[in-house]
């Protein structure tokens, strides 16, 4: 007799297997190398889009589906970190689309936080730049392991033997090509996947808003010629030959440890490969892994449910003004209002109306699985980093901060508006945007905001304006980085600073040094070393 499973078994089951059909990646790239165009297009072959949208500014145009902001959709850049959801071929896709500014980079590393493998975007003519560098070497840190997708092969480039070299001498990384392009600029036809031997050829839709029609052939297909020309096959002959005399074949196992990245090629734009690419995507990236906490590494599946916040967002809904908590979900299974505790405030937390997020569009869900993002309603009891557990109480790694490099002081231009200005600044530094400072010695207490680019100072003015109704003006200050004297308060009062250093106080009322360059920076370290200075991660 066949003993039936019981509900929980059915429950262990159920937590597995999804678990095991979780792909959660970021996308990561230097501006303009069309990471936004391709998360779309990710989007459009998976079936959460009918219609591409685009970057790109036509008249009667749709903008891309992850850029919701107004400010976002006026410049045709990421500003903020948006999830998308969506299922595809058996796996539930949760792709979190990064600013690729370098000025939001503080934004884009949190998020980095938050996934389990990423792509990277590369522009076919430029290659590496300074923003993909840095971002590579962030997820290198974490041992994320990164995807590649070399973009723009419908415009002039680089040959792409030299782009592969590019990746590993520049990122120190092996580099090796899944599919292999057909021609470049006005030629590029198509790819050819190096591993099922099939020649993919595609036909151009208008603006790329529909997926691109292909027509599938093979090296000793006699309509070869016919289908791309005799010379376009000629050189992918030749090119196959000489990357399989190479023998560089691709092997899961160094790819999850992060010592080499597999590369497609492709145009997000005309959705040439792009459909191949997002096969081999769901395929490769891992499924959710162990995190790391102070009770060590924190098992998926064995370990209730634990996640944490990595990101806060005011005013997705302009209609109820609200604030959005993003948690990653890291172990176990969430429920809807379900109880957890909250470790930095050492209290318990019933979490109502969690959402599965798509843009800023939102589905109530019931329950939630390790890799999911989930957001809830922030009644002012969740921070960035914060971690949330079901079971014994744990904290996982914190999420780094980054010390500013601009300041400025914000004024608000209405006086009758106090309580409107001071609400928005409240809720655009509870999410990171800014950091914020105050003079404690100044007649008025005016907000000085500290970023770490000069960008982040137009979007406060502009989500002020947009979400508060509040006009701001902003004056610079000539000040280039900021640290945190740990040292006692007694020892500072007595240490005699230089004349040019400013001391503040940050919004937790902790002391703060401003310096106008590094060079004064370092000269304080060394005839002061009794301020124990640090970064904002002290």
């Amino acid at each position: 007799m066949i003993t039936p499973p019981t509900e929980q078994t059915l429950a262990d089951q159920q937590l597995v297997s999804e678990t095991a059909r979780r792909r959660t990646f970021a996308i990561i790239s230097h501006p303009d190398a069309g990471k936004t165009t391709l998360t779309e297009k990710l989007l459009l072959y998976a079936g959460a889009i009918d219609l591409a949208g685009s970057v790109r500014t036509r008249k009667h145009q749709r903008h891309a589906t992850s850029d919701w902001m107004a400010m976002e959709r006026e410049r045709g850049i990421s500003i903020t970190s948006t999830v998308l959801a969506v299922d595809y071929a058996g796996y539930r896709i949760n792709l979190l689309d990064t600013p690729g500014h370098q000025d939001f980079s503080e934004d884009t590393y949190r998020t980095l936080m938050a996934v389990d493998s990423a792509v990277m975007v590369l522009d076919a003519a430029k290659g590496i730049e300074a923003q993909t560098r840095k971002l590579f070497e962030v997820c290198r840190r974490r041992g994320v392991p990164i995807l590649t997708f070399i973009n723009k092969l419908d415009q002039p480039g680089r040959e792409p033997l030299d782009l592969l070299d590019e990746i590993e001498r520049v990122l120190d990384i092996g580099a090796t090509p899944l599919n292999w392009p057909i021609g470049s600029g006005g030629d590029f036809q198509g790819v050819y996947n190096l591993s099922e031997r099939q020649v993919l050829r595609f036909t151009r839709t208008a603006h790329g808003a529909h997926r691109a029609p292909v027509q599938v052939a093979d090296l000793a297909d006699p309509a070869l010629e016919t289908l791309i020309g005799a010379a376009a096959a000629q050189r992918l002959r030749d090119d196959v030959a000489l990357l399989e005399g190479a023998g560089a074949a691709f092997d899961e196992a160094t790819f999850l440890r992060g010592e080499v990245t597999p590369v497609c090629f492709g145009s997000a734009l005309n959705n040439f490969g792009v459909e191949a690419f997002l096969q081999t995507l769901v395929e490769l990236a891992p499924p959710p892994g162990m995190r790391m906490s102070d009770r060590g590494l924190i098992d998926p599946i064995a370990e209730p449910f634990a996640g944490f916040v990595f990101k806060i967002q005011a005013n997705m809904d302009p209609q109820h003004r609200d604030r959005t908590a993003f948690i990653r979900v890291c172990s176990g299974r969430f429920t809807k209002d379900m109880q957890v505790q909250n470790p930095r405030l050492g209290r318990s937390i019933r979490l109502t109306r969690p959402s599965r997020m798509f843009a800023r569009e939102r589905e109530t869900v019931s329950e939630a699985f390790p890799g999911d993002v989930i957001g809830v309603t922030n009644p002012g009891v969740f921070a960035i980093g914060d971690t949330l557990c079901a079971g014994s109480p744990l904290t996982f790694t914190a999420i780094p901060r980054f010390a500013p490099e601009c300041f400025a002081v914000l004024q608000n231009r209405s006086l009758a508006k106090h309580k409107q200005f001071h609400k928005g600044l409240e809720q655009l530094v509870e999410e990171g945007v800014v950091q914020l400072l105050y003079d404690p010695d100044g007649l008025r207490r005016e907000p000085i905001l500290a970023a770490v680019g000069e960008l982040q100072f137009d979007v406060v003015q502009a989500r002020m304006a947009a979400e508060y109704n509040v006009e701001t003006t902003l004056e610079p200050l000539a000040y280039t980085t900021a640290r945190w004297p740990t040292c006692t308060p007694e020892v500072l009062s007595e240490t005699r600073l230089f004349s040019t250093v400013r001391q503040m106080r940050d919004h937790n009322g902790d002391p703060v040094l401003l310096f106008t360059s590094e060079w004064e920076l370092a000269y304080l370290e060394r005839e002061r070393p009794q301020l124990l200075l640090r970064g904002p991660d002290r």
